[in-house]
This record gives structure tokens, sequence and C-alpha cells, in this order.
């Protein structure tokens, strides 16, 4: 498959994302186009919707997994281009489209000259924006007979230059998960507040305290981030009293170690309020995300493919705030993730006007065989 027939796969998946979970249409194209290229094996419905392709040298040799996603988001997509999605409200716009064509691009290299040693393995993962989906699949057992010794993934990311490829060693991306919060006391009539046991009070005190939790705990700023996104107290009447309040927090941080910290406090925080104001509370998480370590070993093959290719590298400072489920892979492996520069001045991830940009397909693709060539000869 060329970069041609890629970029029409790329338009054909954009027109028809899936959420996360609720892949299945998807991972059946993609398991068409791996079956073309003659893989050794095909294991499907992995942690959900996911299908990994396997190329198998026969010879002794390190499995080298090279990973993309494959799920779109529950936004939708403003007019601008020919292959717009045909699904209200839903969209590729997080360039998971792009990322799945490239790794076929991959694929589509190892059916011409199949590795020399040791196995490559395509892996197209589910739900990774939930960050429930890189779990999923460690823990399917079908997992077991592909267990990476190496283990990569790019992304994508506007406001770099189009094409510079950022790569770094140790920490890359935040870990991050979402708390929510429920407050329950008792309603009561509005001239008579008295007679109930409103969670106002308790949910002020959290909505000013959760994002100064990282500096109270004597966490550097630049490691930890704690973000309110959502409140809710009450019903909107005037007559009622309120007996029930919600606070969303998402905290993110540099290292899975102090996640776990801010998450423990934060929870201590809000059951030691609540307790002292006589209310209920629950605690739940959800959309967690693993923080992304890259190892030495595998960022330098990554850097020896950006040299090797004449790519322009784009200086990666401080860790990105952003998560990506991919960091789940770096338990069972070495593994790397580098970001693919989509342009200065381009639309943002996640924004209703984003398009993965065609002109990465090739770049990705050569990219990625550089490093499986490295490892699998």
């Amino acid at each position: 498959m060329d970069t041609e027939g890629l970029t029409r796969l790329r338009h054909a998946l954009h027109r028809m994302p899936e959420i996360s979970g609720a892949e299945a249409e998807t991972a059946g194209r993609i398991a068409v186009v791996l079956a073309g290229f003659g893989p050794d094996r095909i294991i499907a419905g992995l942690g959900g919707h996911g299908v990994a392709a396997v190329f198998d040298s026969g010879v002794e040799g390190p499995t080298v997994l090279f990973r993309s996603e494959l799920d779109g988001l529950p936004i939708a997509e403003l007019p601008g281009v020919a292959w717009r999605s045909e699904i209200e409200g839903r969209a590729h716009l997080c360039g998971h489209d792009g990322h799945m064509a490239i790794l076929c691009g991959l694929g589509a290299r190892m059916a011409a000259r199949r590795p020399a040693r040791g196995r490559v393995v395509l892996m197209f993962q589910p739900a990774e924006e939930t960050g429930a989906g890189a779990a999923a699949v460690i823990a399917d057992p079908g997992f077991a007979a592909i267990v990476p010794d190496y283990a990569f993934a790019l992304h994508n990311l506007p406001g770099l230059p189009l094409g510079h490829v950022g790569v770094r060693a140790g920490a890359f991306n935040f870990a991050s998960e979402g708390l929510a919060i429920r407050l329950t006391g008792k309603t009561a009539h509005a001239s008579q507040p008295e007679a109930g046991i409103s969670p106002a009070a308790v949910m002020c005190q959290l909505v000013t305290a959760l994002p100064l939790l990282p500096a109270r705990l004597g966490i550097a700023p630049e490691d930890a981030l704690v973000t309110l996104v959502h409140a809710r107290l009450g019903e909107a009447a005037f007559g009622i009293a309120p007996g029930e309040a919600d606070v969303w927090a998402t905290i993110r941080s540099i290292s899975d170690p102090i996640q776990a910290r801010l998450l423990s406090e934060a929870e201590a925080l809000a059951r030691s309020l609540a307790e002292a104001a006589g209310l209920a509370v629950e605690c739940r998480l959800s959309d967690g995300f693993a923080a992304c370590h890259n190892d030495a070993e595998a960022s330098a093959l990554v850097e020896a493919a950006v040299e090797a290719e004449g790519l322009p590298r784009a200086e990666v400072g401080l860790p990105f705030r952003w998560s990506e489920d991919f960091g789940r892979f770096g338990s069972a492996s070495k593994a790397a993730l580098f970001v693919l520069g989509a342009g200065e001045g381009y639309p943002r991830l996640h924004n209703p006007d984003y398009d993965f940009p065609d002109a990465l397909i090739p770049l990705g693709v050569r990219m990625f065989e550089r490093v499986a060539r490295a490892l699998c000869g």
C-alpha cells in the first residue's frame, strides 16, 4: 500500500469515527487491511476491540510492538474537508485516523520485506481517549503471546513545525485521572435552611483547596496540576436549600508515585471536610492515565531513526501535561513515545476544525520502519 492508498484509508477511517469502547467497525476494517499484508497471525478482541498483527521471522530476536489508537471523540466536527465525519457528534479530532494509516503503512513495509529476526507486532489499541484501553489490552490473556521487549508509538502534535520530531528519555507525559466528589446532606425549605444540611460551604472549601493541593504538599508547580472541571450545587430552585453538591477535578502529575499521593490526599481532604460538616461523601475515579516515561535505550533508537531519515528535531523540554494511554506499555517493555509536528499554526488537538495532516503519513511510516529494522533487521 503506497502513500496514496494510505491517505485514502485515512480519509475512509475519518468518515466513520467510533468512540472509546465502541470501535467494532473500525477494528473490522483494520483487520481486513492487515490480512492483505499476510502477517503470520492476527489477534482480534484484545482488551475489547483491539487488533494485533504479528510478523514473525521465526528466528530468535526481540518482540517489537508499534501501537496506534482506534477511537475517535464525541465532538462535532466543523465543515471544511471532503472526508468530514458522517456520524453526527463524533469525529477523529486527535489524529488517530492518521496514526492508524501510518501503522498500516508499516504493515505494508513488513510484508514487502519481512523482519530478519524476532517479531514485529502492530497493535491497534481501543479506548485510548478514556485511559482504559492499554490496561485492558495488557490484562487480556491474548496479550501474553505478544508481550513486547520494546514498544513504540507516535502522536502528531500541532504547535510544532510540520514534520519535526520530538523525543526525550525520561518523563514525557503526565499521569492523569479524574476525581468526582459527591457531597450529600439534606434538603430543606429555603426559608428554614437550618432544618437541612447544606453542602455549600464544603463545596466552596474544596473549590478553593483542590487547585492549591500540590503546593500544600510541597510539589513543584511544574510537576503537578489540579484543574477544576465541574461543580454543581443543589437544584435550580429558589425554594430549596441544597442537599447535594458535586465537585470534579482532573489531577495531573509527572510520575505515578506523585499521582498516587495527590489522589490519596485529595480524597482524604474531601472526606475530612465532609465528616466535619455532617455530610456523606462519595469519591469516584475515572479516565486514569499512567505517566509516560520513555526508556533511555528505546528513546535512543528513535533519535537514531530521526538522524538516519534526516528529519528536523524539535526540542522537548518539560514533559507534556497532556496524557497518553501508551504509558501503560512501559510497565511491560522498554517503551518510547515521540511526537511528530503537525504545524505551528495548525488547529489544536480536539479542536472542531482539526484534521490530521496527510503529509505526516510517509514520515511516520519511515520512522517506524527505521526503528523496526534497527531491532529486527
